[in-house]
């Protein structure tokens, strides 16, 4: 039992996946579930709760998303920033440890009655500060994407150029050569080719070439490196 005037620890994530239209484009979306009940009910929120005493703060976050979403494929998960307004939650003071964890292209888990993937790009007014936490994880995402290979917690086990590209674009929000990429991400030793070929697509051509990351651990690849928008 919390004390009167104790402060509380939770844990929340900014859980992103890459998922594609019925018109082919591709976008970022967030997990998120429904409040049924006050305070914020019927607003959208994170998944998370409380940090328990015997765990650390991964291991409750991972505990959480394998709870109550059954989302066990988390490919990465990172701290991004702990949350300690002392008026972000009603009730006394409750302090919250954010994460960013990625869900590769294509896992779809069951998910609860209360619980979608919203796109970031279309989020409607979230739960107490997560829409904050949603910025910043995605900030943090957004970053990485240019000094480190964190795009592998995205992309499928395998995959074209093109398809890496669209992954890119729906994260920065602006387009990414793919010859480029491939250029890029060879140099630094992030790609290797399986060598297979995709299944041609609907207008035919040439099916293109499966590429994978070549490790699925998180690489710092150039520190100093940024995908800028074309016309930056």
């Amino acid at each position: 039992m919390t004390t009167a005037g104790a402060t509380r620890h939770e844990v929340l994530a900014g859980v992103f996946t890459v998922r594609t239209d019925e018109q082919g484009f591709s976008s970022l979306h967030t997990l998120v579930w429904q409040r049924a009940q006050a305070p914020d009910a019927g607003r959208w929120a994170l998944p998370g709760g409380p940090l328990l005493p015997d765990e650390t703060a991964e291991q409750s976050i991972l505990r959480h998303l394998a709870e109550k979403v059954d989302l066990a494929e988390v490919a990465h998960l990172e701290q991004v920033a702990t949350f300690s307004d002392p008026g972000r939650l009603p009730g006394g003071r409750t302090v919250a440890t954010g994460f960013v964890g990625l869900v590769p292209y294509g896992v779809d888990p069951a998910l609860p009655d209360d619980t979608a993937w919203l796109s970031v790009d279309h989020l409607p007014t979230m739960a107490f500060d997560h829409g904050r936490i949603i910025d910043r994880a995605h900030d943090r995402l957004r970053g990485k994407l240019s000094y480190t290979n964190i795009a592998f917690g995205l992309a499928p086990a395998e995959f074209t150029i093109a398809e890496l590209s669209r992954i890119y674009f729906a994260v920065l929000g602006h387009h990414v050569d793919p010859t480029n990429l491939q250029r890029i991400l060879t140099r630094r030793g992030m790609l290797e080719r399986t060598g297979g070929n995709a299944a041609p697509g609907r207008g035919g051509g040439r099916p293109g070439a499966q590429y994978r990351f070549a490790t699925r651990e998180l690489r710092v690849t150039d520190p100093f490196a940024a995908f800028r928008p074309p016309d930056s």
